[in-house]
């Protein structure tokens, strides 16, 4: 399989730096999505539930600022 083995040699791109990426992305599509959910939730009456997406949506956010900045020392290097 491809994804095995691939260091760079197909996308161009090491697999790390590919994996940062990918990560980072993920954790903003994420931190959409669970805004999105927070604000069914709380359509719905349950700011319970809410909270719970707004915390999980924080926490992607984390992520992603994480991400950003060992892109960024990769890039400027």
């Amino acid at each position: 399989m491809a994804t095995e083995t691939e260091t760079g040699q197909v996308t161009g791109t090491k697999d790390k730096d590919y994996n940062l990426i990918w990560f980072t992305e993920q954790c903003l599509s994420n931190a959409l999505r669970l805004e999105q959910y927070a604000q069914d939730a709380e359509r719905d009456g349950d700011s319970e539930v809410a909270d719970l997406f707004r915390r999980a949506k924080d926490a992607s956010k984390r992520g992603a600022d994480q991400g950003k900045e060992h892109l960024r020392k990769r890039f400027a290097s």
